[in-house]
């Protein structure tokens, strides 16, 4: 069991120390990372091709790179944006890494690029741990999911910069409990904001961008809680990046193995 946790927390750290190069180079270059993370069939993919769309019509130069275990459809959709986009497969990894992401990089970003948003592997427990170099880390969560959400996966939430709900159209229809959800992103994370959107009627639109916008021009950033508390498991950067190098009680506690893998 300690040999396992040790070679778990060695592999968080060689990933927070790749991150952290992979950050300073992209900031010198003039490029922000936001780090999307979510559930599947949160509507992730839909709301970023609308801000991506939104950032050309601004003349905003921006990229997306998307990964999932297979299939290249959503960088099908997000490249109806106009935005540079690239499809990462993952062979059945649950999660990205900075190295991957690095490697992925090489060669294919445009030099302008001011905003990469990276759509990650669907899934709220692995991600969560692993820093991509982002300054923006960006939890969404929709209508359909249950007010709860927050509270079973207190990493993801717990670590966010900022957290989005989607499909908020239908929000009637399934019952949605705004009030109950932000009481619960609240416990996790105190002080984050949580904001509605609906990529459908084009309610909130511009809210990403907006705040990635204000991340990339050195803006206030919020600090989450988590991130402070947790510093001992591992280094805090200058975002407050440690990014849990344990998993909370009530998540898997072998999720984070390097070999894991979602079927």
């Amino acid at each position: 069991m300690c040999r396992s946790v040790d070679l778990r927390t060695q592999v968080l750290a060689k990933n927070d120390a790749t991150a952290e190069r992979l950050r300073a180079r992209l900031t010198e270059c003039g490029t922000t990372v936001v780090n999307l993370l979510s559930s599947p069939g949160s509507g992730k993919t839909e709301l970023l091709e609308a801000e991506l769309a939104l950032a050309g019509e601004r003349g905003v130069p921006v990229a997306a790179l998307t990964a999932d275990l297979a299939t290249e459809n959503d960088a099908t959709r997000l490249a109806r944006s106009g935005a540079p986009v690239k499809q990462v497969l993952t062979d059945g990894l649950c999660h990205l890494e900075a190295d991957m992401l690095g490697g992925h990089l090489e060669g294919w970003l445009p030099a302008d690029t001011r905003l990469l948003f990276v759509e990650n592997v669907g899934n709220l427990v692995c991600p969560a741990s692993y820093d991509l170099g982002e300054s923006l880390r960006v939890v969404l969560a929709s209508v359909t999911e249950g007010e709860d959400k927050p509270l079973k996966y207190p990493t993801a939430f717990g670590l966010a910069h900022l957290v989005l709900v989607t499909k908020t159209d239908i929000a009637g229809a399934v019952g949605f409990d705004e009030a109950a959800f932000r009481a619960h992103v609240e416990r996790v994370n105190p002080g984050v904001e949580v904001r509605l959107t609906s990529a459908r009627t084009g309610s909130g639109i511009g809210t990403l961008l907006e705040h990635a916008l204000a991340a990339a021009e050195g803006g206030p950033v919020h600090t989450p809680v988590m991130a402070r508390t947790r510093a001992h498991h591992g280094h805090a950067d200058e975002h407050g990046h440690t990014h849990g190098h344990e998993h909370a009680d009530d998540e898997a506690p072998r999720a984070h193995d390097h070999a894991h893998q979602h079927a």
